[in-house]
């Protein structure tokens, strides 16, 4: 039985994902968003469905530790489909390496407790932002934003934010598509919350959280 969790399966997930995004820069506030193959999609659409994001503050999940020019850093990605015009981007500073980069991002959150919605994805291995199975990582509760190794390709190392500040937003929208990610989306959203699926641990405390896949990766689901 999924656990505090709405799943939902839908012919194009990336349409139902930009729907909501573009809802979130209409009514403002703190918007969380990520990296991975699956959004880029989403972040396209969202952009033609609402080009103003004046009323909010971007915030990312987490970050590689490349420069801003790389492909494959995240806000490389976001500023190249989703563009976010007019927002007050907050970016990870990748280039300075992962314990600097944390300790800025860190001091950037300040006193903010809260996001208003948060976008992930899901790792074939489970792993959400940079918090990959079974590492230290996935036991910090007294920081917001950390250093983190990576676990998968590329290999660089990371910035991410933390489970408690991730558990903590109003509504927590994961997104995951394709059959490689079947196994994980039934551990992450179907089975017992564990450190060998950080996905599962990752539920609104007092919030909604959905999972939209597509038929692929809800097969198993």
């Amino acid at each position: 039985m999924a656990r505090n969790i709405d799943i939902v399966c839908v012919e194009n997930p990336a349409e139902l994902v930009a729907e909501k995004l573009a809802a979130a820069a209409r009514a403002g506030g703190n918007v969380v968003l990520t990296g991975g193959t699956s959004v880029a999609h989403a972040y396209e659409r969202a952009a033609a469905l609402e080009p103003d994001w004046s009323k909010v503050d971007v915030w990312f999940t987490d970050e590689r530790c490349v420069p801003t020019e790389d492909d494959r850093s995240n806000y490389k990605l976001v500023h190249d489909t989703l563009r976010v015009s007019g927002a007050r981007v907050h970016r990870m500073r990748g280039e300075l390496g992962r314990d600097e980069g944390a300790t800025l991002y860190e001091q950037e959150l300040g006193s903010l407790e809260r996001f208003d919605l948060v976008l992930l994805g899901l790792g074939p291995d489970g792993h959400i932002a940079s918090l990959f199975p079974l590492q230290p990582t996935l036991d910090v509760t007294e920081r917001k934003a950390i250093g983190a190794e990576a676990h998968l390709e590329p290999f660089v190392d990371r910035i991410t934010l933390t489970l408690p500040i991730l558990r903590a937003a109003r509504e927590i929208v994961f997104l995951v598509t394709g059959e490689s990610k079947a196994d994980a989306a039934v551990r992450a959203f179907d089975g017992e919350p564990s450190r060998e699926t950080p996905g599962s641990l990752v539920r609104a405390i007092r919030g909604v959280t959905t999972a939209v896949l597509d038929s692929a990766a809800a097969a198993k689901v």
